[in-house]
């Protein structure tokens, strides 16, 4: 009886022990900005189910003069901050290490050195729109040598900036520096995920700070959807030769030991 309990519980064994490495192998980023906390009865138990806010859409035009929304690069991860041209302050500062990390995604081996962009929407939002037109935009891009196809440097009307700073985004909440609601003006650099959720606020102007929002980057992009079933849990369960030929070895383990118990009396 051991030998069958064994037998038929290692299988499964090794699908727990499987499952729980996978998802406790690294810490994933935390959510952040809570909508609410759902409570439902399911078969016979109370579950609480944490409801993320999700990032409302907004349409502005970047420095190319397209009309562009938050919602136009599905599938991607979305790193923005909030700046202005005429600035002298942080906002040089913040621009150049976005430049850095877009490079940082540069392909490997392309002489070109063409910018890998279907991973990351770089967005900056301009606090100052009434100043900051397309033109303005299009020339503080170039001379930091902005990459056009993934990072965007948007203007539009101030109100709807500046709500979609403080309401969807909350950086007044998450900065370190103190933000008035008259204007826009923190160091953080805001990671949004693939279903727009935020992901993290990070300091643009600290090194090590940014190192986390890269590291964070690359978990993102191995995020899998928790509403698809585990592709391991489907393997498994798809290999029916496979439990086919335990069962078999099981019944012939059986009949093995039986007669040996005859045998020896």
């Amino acid at each position: 009886m051991l030998s069958l309990s064994v037998a038929l519980l290692l299988p499964v064994l090794c699908y727990l022990a499987l499952k729980y490495a996978s998802d406790n192998v690294v810490d994933m980023p935390r959510h952040y900005l809570l909508d609410t906390v759902v409570t439902r009865i399911d078969k016979g138990r109370t579950v609480t189910d944490t409801v993320w806010h999700t990032t409302a859409n907004i349409h502005l035009v970047n420095q190319l003069g397209d009309s562009v929304s938050l919602y136009d690069r599905p599938g991607k991860i979305i790193v923005a901050d909030f700046f202005f041209t005429s600035c002298r302050g942080i906002c040089p500062r913040l621009t150049a290490n976005m430049a850095k990390l877009q490079q940082s995604f540069i392909r490997g081996g392309d002489l070109r050195k063409k910018i890998d962009s279907s991973i990351v929407q770089f967005i900056s939002f301009s606090v100052d729109p009434d100043h900051d037109s397309v033109n303005v935009l299009k020339d503080y891009a170039d001379r930091f040598g902005v990459n056009h196809d993934n990072w965007w440097m948007l203007t539009g009307n101030r109100g709807s900036i500046y709500k979609f700073a403080f309401e969807e985004l909350k950086v007044d909440a998450h900065s370190d520096e103190p933000i008035t609601p008259d204007f826009v003006h923190t160091s953080r650099f805001v990671l949004i995920d693939k279903e727009y959720k935020v992901r993290g606020y990070y300091d643009g102007l600290d090194s090590v700070s940014l190192g986390k929002l890269a590291r964070d980057i690359g978990l993102l992009m191995l995020e899998k959807d928790k509403k698809q079933k585990s592709e391991l849990f489907t393997e498994i369960i798809s290999l029916s030769w496979l439990w086919l030929l335990i069962v078999c070895l099981v019944i012939f383990f059986m009949v093995y030991m039986r007669g040996r118990r005859k045998i020896n009396g």
